[in-house]
């Protein structure tokens, strides 16, 4: 299965590919974008190796992967539905981790959560995964309220340990699900 290119009200979401890394150096570099990410901006030379590990996501399990989402030809950001890689988020055999990011001028504009609706969507509809879940820092509110508004539910916070830890990280990280017999029952 490839990787599908999907559409929303505003946005189109198409597969990464190596036309969108310049959208990526800029995304990852921004501090405002990955303030609850990593301690500092990435390099160019990060994000372009960080790049491939992104391609491999889709190569890797069929129907998931990176998609940069546009609104009238401009990239705004990226989604991403991933299998789960720790083991403490359960097995990874039919459930997705979602993710996404957005530049700041397309923040609080309903965007990140239209992006994420479709994502589930396609993880349940045409993926047919029985879960969804995502984690952010618990004190990331714009990204909570995201996951609550696509219909996710907190299930847990928890503790991970960091080489450097971020402001707020004595919070934890919280998980958000969604599975597909609540999604259905929507």
């Amino acid at each position: 299965m490839t990787q599908a290119v999907l559409r929303t009200g505003r946005l189109l979401l198409e597969p990464l590919s190596d036309a969108h890394r310049e959208f990526e150096v800029a995304l990852d570099g921004d501090p405002q974008v990955m303030r609850y990410l990593e301690p500092r901006p990435r390099t160019r030379t990060e994000v372009l190796a960080r790049h491939v590990e992104r391609l491999a996501v889709a190569a890797r399990a069929p129907g998931l992967g990176f998609w940069v989402g546009s609104v009238d030809g401009d990239p705004v950001g990226w989604w991403l539905l991933d299998v789960p890689g720790r083991p403490d988020q359960g097995p990874g055999e039919g459930q997705a981790e979602l993710g996404y990011r957005l530049l700041p001028p397309w923040w609080r504009q309903g965007l990140a959560t239209e992006g994420a609706l479709e994502l589930v969507r396609h993880a349940f509809a045409d993926l047919g995964l029985r879960r969804v879940l995502a984690e952010t820092m618990a004190v990331n509110a714009g990204s909570r309220a995201v996951l609550a508004a696509v219909g996710m539910r907190h299930v847990r916070t928890f503790h991970l340990e960091w080489q450097t830890p971020l402001a707020g990280a004595e919070h934890g990280e919280v998980e958000y699900e969604l599975t597909r017999e609540e999604w259905l029952a929507g």
